[in-house]
């Protein structure tokens, strides 16, 4: 059997990261078994559908490099073959017409609750002849569940699970209106486009027991289920906004590499031995779904913070310099020749840097952005004058304007004004030249700007 696993977002608002790792589970098992994923945009909620989050969509895929096989398949451009499959069942005696109002309904839902039972339509139109209905009213169609017996679901996470038949409930197969319902597009869509597996949520496992009545009402054969745990916040709770980013979008913002992405939801709720640096290749060779544990996964963004410090430090210099630019492109502001500018400082920034953002902010001073932060302000003011001086005498004596003879300089100078503490001649040539107490080497940005701009910054804060 060739595997056929799909994603199927919802286009209603942004990629949230449990989205994102529920695409990687599919991507990875098709990739292992050398068969196909596909892209399905559930779009069927046309009051919420967003072109701009089918696009987020497509971008945060793009961005985490998970490619899907053929074409993207729109739910909502299949609603005919929805409708095809519901009048099926209805002709098979497997589905029927309903013509309650909305007032029998709430009294049946608030009889329900005070009897305590899980469902609450009371099935009167199941056995009933449509000679009986009511005239100018559009029925919806209902699903025949089976009223005795028991459903299993061999799921390769959750393992097996049985549920009672009395459990389930005749749930709306077509509205009113003739629209279907996600419970049937999803259903005819997966078995249309012939999907094997289903990776989702555990959320859905209900789903799964209620999309059989369907799948076994038309004769077809049931996918293979896989249902993932929920990703938690540290507190325990679901993870939301309120616990930080969620979304591709955000962590990308906060300047997360894709690779570090990839790797830290790999490891979201699946393991490979103590393994935790994982490469895509090694990933797809080893992906199972028994490897996926039953417990929901917590949420560690300090674990994605040094993994992402990890990805940084092991790229190519270049790779790097052009991340960064790409980064300060869409986040930053806009700088001519900003790769040229930046490429000297790109191993030191690489192995101070936690993020792409942390970085960037880190290289502002080789443009001149803004005036020095408060800390640097403080040290400045409160730098002597001889101090600023001597600075300024000794780096207009170099010829050769490098960090070595730069350094080379300063301790010469630290040692005729400061008793050879290089901390009070370093500290207060880095809060003049980066406005900031904390950047790469003061030396080797100080060749990177250049003496003439070395020297107007270091003139510049005697007005400070």
């Amino acid at each position: 059997m060739s595997v056929v696993t799909r994603f199927p977002p919802s286009p209603t608002g942004f990629m949230h990261i449990g989205n994102a790792r529920t695409a990687l589970f599919n991507w990875l098992f098709a990739k292992n078994k050398k068969g196909k994923m596909l892209l399905r945009i559930e779009d069927t909620d046309r009051a919420r559908h967003s072109e701009e989050a089918v696009q987020a969509i497509i971008d945060g895929l793009n961005w985490i490099d998970l490619s899907w096989d053929g074409d993207i398949v729109s739910q909502h451009a299949r609603g005919a073959r929805h409708v095809e499959v519901a009048n099926e069942l209805l002709a098979k005696g497997q589905a029927y017409k309903c013509y309650c109002s909305q007032e029998e309904l709430e009294e049946m839902r608030k009889t329900a609750q005070e009897e305590g039972r899980a469902t609450y339509y009371n099935r009167k139109w199941r056995d009933k002849d449509e000679s009986e209905a009511p005239e100018g009213v559009d029925p919806v169609i209902r699903i025949k569940a089976p009223l005795s017996g028991e459903t299993t679901i061999d799921d390769q996470v959750q393992g097996t699970i049985t549920l009672n038949n009395e459990q389930l409930d005749d749930f709306i197969l077509l509205r009113s209106d003739g629209t279907p319902t996600y419970m049937l597009a999803v259903v005819v869509d997966d078995h249309d486009m012939g999907v094997t597996h289903v990776l989702r949520g555990d959320d859905h496992m209900s789903n799964a027991f209620r999309q059989s009545t369907i799948i076994d009402g038309m004769g077809w054969d049931r996918p293979v289920y896989a249902h993932l745990p929920m990703i938690l916040g540290q507190d325990g709770a679901k993870l939301s906004k309120r616990h930080g980013a969620v979304s591709l979008e955000d962590f990308k913002e906060m300047g997360y590499v894709p690779d570090a992405v990839f790797n830290y939801l790999l490891r979201l709720g699946w393991s490979h031995g103590d393994d935790e640096i994982i490469s895509r290749e090694q990933a797809i060779e080893w992906f199972g779904l028994e490897a996926i544990g039953k417990s929901p996964a917590k949420f560690d963004y300090d674990k994605l913070e040094k993994l992402n410090a990890h990805y940084i430090k092991e790229m190519e210099a270049n790779h790097f310099v052009k991340a960064l630019a790409d980064y300060n492109t869409t986040f930053g502001a806009q700088h001519d020749d900003f790769e040229a500018t930046v490429s000297p400082l790109a191993s030191e920034l690489q192995n101070r840097a936690t993020t792409l953002k942390q970085a960037l902010h880190e290289t502002a001073f080789l443009f001149n952005e803004g005036a020095p932060d408060e800390d640097a302000q403080k040290m400045l003011s409160e730098t002597p004058v001889e101090i600023i001086d001597g600075l300024i005498k000794a780096l207009s004596g170099i010829t050769d304007f490098t960090s070595e003879n730069i350094q080379n300089a300063c301790k010469e100078l630290s040692k005729e004004l400061v008793d050879g503490k290089m901390g009070k001649i370093g500290m207060p040539l880095r809060a003049a030249l980066t406005g900031t107490l904390q950047s790469p080497s003061v030396f080797l940005c100080a060749e990177t700007l250049g003496q003439q701009a070395c020297l107007e910054r270091l003139n510049s804060t005697k007005n400070i």
